[in-house]
Protein backbone atom coordinates (compact mmCIF):
# COMPACT_ATOMS: atom_id res chain seq x y z
CA UNK A 1 0.00 0.00 0.00
CA UNK A 2 1.07 3.52 -1.49
CA UNK A 3 1.83 6.20 1.95
CA UNK A 4 -0.82 8.10 0.01
CA UNK A 5 -3.07 5.10 0.00
CA UNK A 6 -2.23 4.15 3.59
CA UNK A 7 -3.39 7.62 4.34
CA UNK A 8 -6.48 7.19 3.20
CA UNK A 9 -6.95 3.79 4.67
CA UNK A 10 -6.15 4.94 7.72
CA UNK A 11 -8.66 8.06 7.93
CA UNK A 12 -11.20 5.84 6.77
CA UNK A 13 -10.81 3.34 9.26
CA UNK A 14 -9.91 5.39 12.22
CA UNK A 15 -12.41 4.68 14.73
CA UNK A 16 -14.62 7.95 15.47
CA UNK A 17 -17.15 9.52 18.19
CA UNK A 18 -19.66 10.27 16.08
CA UNK A 19 -22.43 7.77 14.71
CA UNK A 20 -22.22 6.83 11.04
CA UNK A 21 -25.64 8.37 10.35
CA UNK A 22 -25.07 11.65 11.56
CA UNK A 23 -25.52 13.85 8.29
CA UNK A 24 -27.88 11.30 6.11
CA UNK A 25 -29.39 13.57 4.01
CA UNK A 26 -26.83 16.59 4.18
CA UNK A 27 -24.95 17.94 1.70
CA UNK A 28 -21.81 19.28 2.91
CA UNK A 29 -19.02 21.41 0.85
CA UNK A 30 -15.58 20.81 1.51
CA UNK A 31 -13.09 23.40 0.44
CA UNK A 32 -9.08 22.30 0.23
CA UNK A 33 -10.74 18.79 0.09
CA UNK A 34 -7.58 17.19 -1.56
CA UNK A 35 -5.35 16.83 0.99
CA UNK A 36 -4.32 17.52 4.14
CA UNK A 37 -7.32 18.79 6.90
CA UNK A 38 -9.31 18.91 4.37
CA UNK A 39 -9.22 15.39 2.93
CA UNK A 40 -9.59 14.34 6.28
CA UNK A 41 -12.85 16.81 6.92
CA UNK A 42 -14.12 15.41 3.25
CA UNK A 43 -13.48 11.35 4.62
CA UNK A 44 -15.25 11.98 7.94
CA UNK A 45 -18.55 13.61 6.49
CA UNK A 46 -18.61 10.83 3.96
CA UNK A 47 -18.31 8.16 6.75
CA UNK A 48 -21.72 10.16 8.63
CA UNK A 49 -23.67 9.72 5.95
CA UNK A 50 -23.46 12.95 3.90
CA UNK A 51 -23.12 13.77 0.41
CA UNK A 52 -19.41 15.59 -0.13
CA UNK A 53 -18.38 17.72 -2.78
CA UNK A 54 -15.17 19.00 -2.32
CA UNK A 55 -13.38 21.22 -4.10
CA UNK A 56 -9.68 22.52 -4.85
CA UNK A 57 -7.43 23.75 -7.95
CA UNK A 58 -5.60 20.25 -7.90
CA UNK A 59 -8.26 17.37 -9.67
CA UNK A 60 -5.64 14.73 -9.46
CA UNK A 61 -5.72 15.28 -5.86
CA UNK A 62 -9.35 15.57 -6.23
CA UNK A 63 -10.56 12.82 -8.10
CA UNK A 64 -8.04 10.79 -5.86
CA UNK A 65 -10.25 11.31 -2.64
CA UNK A 66 -13.74 10.38 -4.97
CA UNK A 67 -12.13 7.37 -6.25
CA UNK A 68 -11.11 6.42 -2.66
CA UNK A 69 -14.59 6.80 -1.24
CA UNK A 70 -16.59 5.66 -3.93
CA UNK A 71 -14.81 2.74 -3.23
CA UNK A 72 -16.08 2.51 -0.02
CA UNK A 73 -19.79 3.58 -0.79
CA UNK A 74 -19.26 6.83 -0.30
CA UNK A 75 -20.99 9.48 -2.08
CA UNK A 76 -18.69 12.19 -3.02
CA UNK A 77 -17.87 14.00 -5.68
CA UNK A 78 -15.28 16.85 -6.89
CA UNK A 79 -15.26 20.53 -9.05
CA UNK A 80 -12.02 21.89 -9.50
CA UNK A 81 -12.15 26.04 -8.63
CA UNK A 82 -9.64 28.58 -7.18
CA UNK A 83 -11.44 30.27 -4.65
CA UNK A 84 -9.24 33.22 -4.98
CA UNK A 85 -11.14 33.95 -8.55
CA UNK A 86 -14.36 35.40 -7.38
CA UNK A 87 -16.13 34.27 -10.61
CA UNK A 88 -15.03 30.55 -10.23
CA UNK A 89 -16.66 30.51 -6.37
CA UNK A 90 -19.51 31.67 -7.86
CA UNK A 91 -19.76 29.00 -10.71
CA UNK A 92 -18.91 26.25 -7.99
CA UNK A 93 -21.97 26.98 -6.10
CA UNK A 94 -23.87 27.15 -9.83
CA UNK A 95 -22.50 23.56 -9.63
CA UNK A 96 -23.42 22.38 -6.51
CA UNK A 97 -27.21 23.35 -7.05
CA UNK A 98 -26.91 21.69 -10.37
CA UNK A 99 -25.42 18.34 -8.48
CA UNK A 100 -27.41 18.28 -5.22
CA UNK A 101 -29.98 20.97 -5.19
CA UNK A 102 -29.38 22.26 -1.56
CA UNK A 103 -26.49 22.53 0.84
CA UNK A 104 -26.76 22.44 4.59
CA UNK A 105 -22.55 22.86 5.91
CA UNK A 106 -19.77 24.72 4.30
CA UNK A 107 -15.99 23.60 5.41
CA UNK A 108 -13.28 25.94 4.40
CA UNK A 109 -9.90 23.63 4.59
CA UNK A 110 -8.31 25.87 1.69
CA UNK A 111 -5.57 27.93 1.82
CA UNK A 112 -1.66 27.24 1.77
CA UNK A 113 1.52 29.62 3.26
CA UNK A 114 5.52 29.40 3.37
CA UNK A 115 7.91 30.02 6.36
CA UNK A 116 9.81 33.21 5.60
CA UNK A 117 11.12 36.13 8.32
CA UNK A 118 8.53 38.86 7.45
CA UNK A 119 11.28 41.52 6.71
CA UNK A 120 12.02 39.26 4.01
CA UNK A 121 8.90 39.03 2.04
CA UNK A 122 8.24 40.50 -1.28
CA UNK A 123 4.64 42.45 -2.44
CA UNK A 124 3.94 39.35 -4.53
CA UNK A 125 4.53 36.85 -1.88
CA UNK A 126 2.72 38.67 0.97
CA UNK A 127 -0.43 39.50 -1.84
CA UNK A 128 -0.85 35.82 -2.81
CA UNK A 129 -0.83 34.42 0.93
CA UNK A 130 -3.71 37.27 1.66
CA UNK A 131 -5.75 37.03 -1.18
CA UNK A 132 -5.62 33.06 -1.28
CA UNK A 133 -6.54 32.81 2.16
CA UNK A 134 -8.35 36.19 3.08
CA UNK A 135 -9.95 36.72 -0.13
CA UNK A 136 -10.72 33.14 -0.96
CA UNK A 137 -12.41 32.51 2.33
CA UNK A 138 -14.38 35.60 2.34
CA UNK A 139 -15.78 34.61 -1.46
CA UNK A 140 -16.58 31.18 -0.22
CA UNK A 141 -18.43 32.47 2.67
CA UNK A 142 -20.42 35.01 1.72
CA UNK A 143 -21.04 32.79 -1.80
CA UNK A 144 -22.76 30.11 0.71
CA UNK A 145 -24.64 33.13 2.46
CA UNK A 146 -25.99 34.15 -0.34
CA UNK A 147 -27.00 30.71 -1.60
CA UNK A 148 -29.00 30.43 2.07
CA UNK A 149 -30.80 33.72 1.36
CA UNK A 150 -31.49 33.00 -2.48
CA UNK A 151 -32.58 29.68 -2.26
CA UNK A 152 -34.24 29.12 1.60
CA UNK A 153 -32.78 26.67 3.96
CA UNK A 154 -30.41 26.80 6.93
CA UNK A 155 -27.05 26.24 7.17
CA UNK A 156 -23.39 26.64 8.87
CA UNK A 157 -19.68 27.94 7.60
CA UNK A 158 -16.79 26.11 9.62
CA UNK A 159 -13.39 28.23 8.59
CA UNK A 160 -10.35 26.02 9.24
CA UNK A 161 -7.79 29.00 10.42
CA UNK A 162 -4.38 29.29 12.64
CA UNK A 163 -3.84 29.77 16.34
CA UNK A 164 -3.64 33.96 16.32
CA UNK A 165 -3.32 35.14 20.16
CA UNK A 166 0.43 34.94 20.37
CA UNK A 167 1.44 35.48 16.76
CA UNK A 168 3.53 32.67 14.47
CA UNK A 169 7.26 34.77 13.67
CA UNK A 170 7.50 33.49 10.13
CA UNK A 171 4.03 33.29 8.47
CA UNK A 172 3.39 36.65 9.60
CA UNK A 173 1.86 36.97 6.01
CA UNK A 174 -0.87 33.91 7.13
CA UNK A 175 -1.69 34.82 10.59
CA UNK A 176 -2.53 38.28 8.97
CA UNK A 177 -4.96 36.77 6.93
CA UNK A 178 -6.76 34.50 9.03
CA UNK A 179 -6.76 36.93 11.66
CA UNK A 180 -9.15 38.73 8.86
CA UNK A 181 -11.46 35.45 8.55
CA UNK A 182 -11.46 35.07 12.19
CA UNK A 183 -12.52 39.44 12.56
CA UNK A 184 -14.92 38.01 9.72
CA UNK A 185 -16.61 35.38 10.97
CA UNK A 186 -17.33 36.74 14.49
CA UNK A 187 -19.27 39.78 12.30
CA UNK A 188 -21.09 37.72 10.38
CA UNK A 189 -22.03 35.45 12.87
CA UNK A 190 -24.22 38.41 14.15
CA UNK A 191 -25.26 39.55 10.59
CA UNK A 192 -26.37 36.25 9.52
CA UNK A 193 -27.80 35.41 12.88
CA UNK A 194 -31.74 36.06 11.05
CA UNK A 195 -30.97 33.74 8.10
CA UNK A 196 -30.09 30.53 10.11
CA UNK A 197 -26.51 30.68 9.83
CA UNK A 198 -23.99 29.63 12.11
CA UNK A 199 -20.10 30.88 11.12
CA UNK A 200 -17.47 29.42 13.40
CA UNK A 201 -13.87 28.44 12.81
CA UNK A 202 -11.86 25.78 14.21
CA UNK A 203 -7.87 26.51 14.84
CA UNK A 204 -5.20 23.89 14.73
CA UNK A 205 -1.98 24.18 15.95
CA UNK A 206 0.62 21.56 14.55
CA UNK A 207 -1.02 18.65 12.26
CA UNK A 208 0.78 16.00 11.09
CA UNK A 209 -0.43 16.62 7.48
CA UNK A 210 2.19 17.29 3.74
CA UNK A 211 1.61 20.74 4.68
CA UNK A 212 4.32 20.35 7.40
CA UNK A 213 6.71 19.37 4.34
CA UNK A 214 6.39 23.69 3.16
CA UNK A 215 8.26 24.32 6.61
CA UNK A 216 12.27 24.50 6.58
CA UNK A 217 14.64 21.90 8.48
CA UNK A 218 15.20 24.41 11.24
CA UNK A 219 11.41 24.96 11.46
CA UNK A 220 10.76 21.59 11.74
CA UNK A 221 13.38 21.38 14.69
CA UNK A 222 11.24 23.54 17.14
CA UNK A 223 7.64 21.96 16.22
CA UNK A 224 8.36 19.70 19.71
CA UNK A 225 8.43 22.81 21.84
CA UNK A 226 5.08 24.06 20.19
CA UNK A 227 2.65 22.00 22.76
CA UNK A 228 2.86 20.95 26.29
CA UNK A 229 1.53 17.63 25.01
CA UNK A 230 4.61 17.28 22.96
CA UNK A 231 3.47 15.77 19.82
CA UNK A 232 1.64 17.15 16.73
CA UNK A 233 -2.03 17.01 16.39
CA UNK A 234 -3.87 14.19 13.57
CA UNK A 235 -6.05 15.73 10.97
CA UNK A 236 -8.65 13.51 11.81
CA UNK A 237 -8.93 15.25 15.70
CA UNK A 238 -9.56 18.91 13.05
CA UNK A 239 -11.90 16.80 11.53
CA UNK A 240 -14.37 15.73 14.57
CA UNK A 241 -13.73 19.35 15.76
CA UNK A 242 -15.32 20.80 12.57
CA UNK A 243 -17.93 18.15 12.89
CA UNK A 244 -19.17 19.17 16.44
CA UNK A 245 -19.56 22.87 14.87
CA UNK A 246 -21.41 21.73 12.48
CA UNK A 247 -23.70 18.93 14.18
CA UNK A 248 -26.59 19.59 16.77
CA UNK A 249 -23.96 19.55 19.15
CA UNK A 250 -23.33 23.15 17.74
CA UNK A 251 -26.37 24.37 17.32
CA UNK A 252 -25.88 27.36 20.20
CA UNK A 253 -22.41 28.02 19.15
CA UNK A 254 -21.82 30.86 16.59
CA UNK A 255 -19.06 33.52 15.94
CA UNK A 256 -16.53 31.18 17.78
CA UNK A 257 -12.76 29.76 17.38
CA UNK A 258 -12.50 26.58 18.51
CA UNK A 259 -8.65 25.84 19.27
CA UNK A 260 -7.41 22.51 18.88
CA UNK A 261 -3.82 22.89 19.56
CA UNK A 262 -2.52 20.44 22.56
CA UNK A 263 -2.37 23.71 24.79
CA UNK A 264 0.14 24.95 22.31
CA UNK A 265 -1.11 29.05 22.50
CA UNK A 266 -0.74 28.46 26.50
CA UNK A 267 2.63 27.50 26.08
CA UNK A 268 4.58 26.21 23.70
CA UNK A 269 6.66 28.17 20.89
CA UNK A 270 6.10 28.58 16.94
CA UNK A 271 9.50 29.12 14.95
CA UNK A 272 8.01 28.08 11.87
CA UNK A 273 11.46 29.40 9.81
CA UNK A 274 13.72 28.43 12.64
CA UNK A 275 14.41 30.30 16.06
CA UNK A 276 16.54 33.66 15.48
CA UNK A 277 20.36 33.25 17.13
CA UNK A 278 18.75 36.21 19.53
CA UNK A 279 15.99 33.83 20.88
CA UNK A 280 18.95 30.69 21.50
CA UNK A 281 20.26 30.91 25.23
CA UNK A 282 24.18 31.03 25.24
CA UNK A 283 25.91 28.04 26.26
CA UNK A 284 26.35 27.67 29.93
CA UNK A 285 23.27 30.04 30.69
CA UNK A 286 20.48 28.57 32.67
CA UNK A 287 16.76 29.75 32.09
CA UNK A 288 16.03 32.94 33.88
CA UNK A 289 19.47 34.19 33.08
CA UNK A 290 20.52 37.54 32.22
CA UNK A 291 21.77 37.44 28.56
CA UNK A 292 25.12 37.14 27.69
CA UNK A 293 25.66 40.39 25.59
CA UNK A 294 29.22 40.43 25.46
CA UNK A 295 31.05 41.09 22.00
Amino acid sequence: MSDGAAELHSLWTAPTVYRRDLFVGKVVLVAGGGGGIGRAVALLFARLGAEVLISGRNAEKLERVVEFGKARGASIGAATANLREYEQTKELFNRLRERHGRLDHVVNCAGGQFALPAIDFTPNGWNAVVTNNLNGSWFLMQQAAQHWRDHGGRGSIVNVVVVTERGMPGIAHTVAARAGVIGVTRTVAVEWAPLGIRVNCVAPGLIDTEGLQVYPPEGVREFPLANPMKRLGTALEIAEACVYLSAPSGGFITGEVLTVDGGGRLWGEMWTAGRPDYFRMNAGEEAGAEPNTRS
